[in-house]
C-alpha cells in the first residue's frame, strides 16, 4: 500500500480545499489537451476517452444540421466538420466536466469488473431489484439497467450519446453549435434546434433513471452505498442524491487525489468510519484509508461539504 500521509480532524478541511482547486484546474487542463494536434498528449486513456466522447457528440448534430439543411452525404458532413464543432465543445468546461465525469465512473466500473467480477451492468443489488415485489421498484430497476447497458455500450466505444446529457448540458452543446455556426445560421437550422430541444427528454436518460430507482426505494437505497453490492453507477446516484453532491463531482471523486472528499461524503451520508474505509479500500485497493475520520461526525462533514467550493464544476440536478 502507499504510505500516504492522511490528514485528521481538521486537517479534512485543508484537503478538501486542495481537491477542490485541482477539480477547478482539471476542466481547463482537459480542454488545452483536447484540442492538442500532438497525439502523443493521449496516451491517458481518460483524456483519450473524453475527446472521442465529445467528438461523438459533434458527429450526432452535424448529421441533424446536415439534415435539416438538404446537404447530401450527411455522414461525409460529419466527417468533414466533426473536429471543428468538437473544438467547441473542448472549450466548454462543464461539457468537458461532465464527460470526465463519466470517463472516471467507467475506468471504476471496469476496474472493480475486472479485479472483482462486479458486473458493470447488472450488479447484485439490481438484480434482486429487477426481482422485487413491489411493482413499481422491478420497473424502475428494469428501466435503470437497461440505461446502463446502453452506457456500458457507449463507453466501450468512447461515445456520447445526445439524449443522454443532461438538460442543462444539451444546451450548452446546443450553444457551442449556435457559435459553430455563427455565419451560416438560417431557418432550417433554427427548426432543427428547436425540434431537438422539443423531442429531449431527459428524464428518460441513464443519470434521470438511476436517480428515481434511488429516490424509489427511499430508506433501502443503503444498500447500494456498498459498492459490491450496488454497483458503481448505483453506488454514486445514491451518494450524490444523499449526500447533496453532484453526481459528477462524487464520480471525479473517486480519483485517488479525491479521497478526502469521498470519504465525506461516505461520512455525510451516514456510514461508519470503519464502513467509510472498507469502501475506499474496495476503490482504492492500493492506498491506506484515512486516519482520524472518527473524530469527523455526520453533522460535520455534511457541513465542510456544503462549505467546499467546486470552482464552478458542480451543476444542480446531476
Amino acid at each position: 500500500m502507499a504510505e500516504t500521509e492522511w490528514p485528521e480532524g481538521d486537517a479534512l478541511r485543508v484537503a478538501l480545499a486542495r481537491g477542490d482547486r485541482a477539480l477547478g484546474r482539471t476542466a481547463p487542463i482537459l480542454g488545452h489537451l483536447l484540442s492538442a494536434r500532438d497525439q502523443s498528449l493521449f496516451s491517458d486513456a481518460i483524456v483519450a476517452r473524453v475527446r472521442g466522447m465529445l467528438i461523438h457528440l459533434a458527429w450526432q448534430i452535424l448529421r441533424i444540421q446536415a439534415e435539416a439543411t438538404g446537404r447530401k452525404g450527411r455522414e461525409q458532413f460529419a466527417a468533414e466538420q466533426g473536429e471543428s464543432l468538437a473544438e467547441h465543445f473542448f472549450a466548454n468546461p462543464l461539457l468537458v466536466a461532465h464527460c470526465h465525469a463519466l470517463a472516471m465512473e467507467w475506468r471504476l466500473a471496469a476496474a472493480l469488473e475486472e479485479e472483482g467480477a462486479l458486473d458493470p451492468v447488472l450488479s447484485p443489488l439490481m438484480q434482486t431489484l429487477i426481482g422485487h415485489q413491489d411493482t413499481q421498484i422491478a420497473s424502475a430497476a428494469m428501466a435503470a439497467m437497461a440505461a446502463q447497458a446502453r452506457f456500458a455500450q457507449a463507453q466501450r466505444r468512447m461515445e456520447m450519446p445526445l439524449a443522454e446529457l443532461p438538460g442543462d448540458l444539451l444546451h450548452e452543446a446546443l450553444l457551442a453549435w449556435r457559435s459553430f455556426n455563427r455565419d451560416e445560421r438560417s431557418d432550417a437550422l433554427t427548426r432543427a434546434e428547436g425540434k431537438l430541444r422539443l423531442d429531449f427528454d431527459e428524464r428518460a436518460g441513464r443519470l434521470s433513471l438511476l436517480g428515481r430507482l434511488v429516490t424509489t426505494l427511499g430508506s433501502g437505497a443503503s444498500a447500494a452505498l456498498a459498492i459490491d453490492q450496488g454497483g458503481v453507477a448505483l453506488f454514486l446516484s445514491a451518494l450524490a442524491l444523499r449526500s447533496g453532491q453532484s453526481r459528477d463531482i462524487v464520480a471525479l471523486a473517486t480519483n485517488e487525489q479525491q479521497a478526502a472528499r469521498l470519504a465525506l461524503c461516505l461520512r455525510a451520508v451516514g456510514l461508519k468510519p470503519q464502513e467509510v474505509e472498507a469502501q475506499l479500500l474496495r476503490i482504492h485497493p492500493h492506498e491506506l484509508p484515512p486516519q482520524g475520520l472518527e473524530q469527523i461526525g455526520t453533522r460535520e462533514a455534511a457541513q465542510l461539504l456544503a462549505q467546499a467550493t467546486s470552482l464552478g464544476l458542480v451543476r444542480d440536478g446531476t
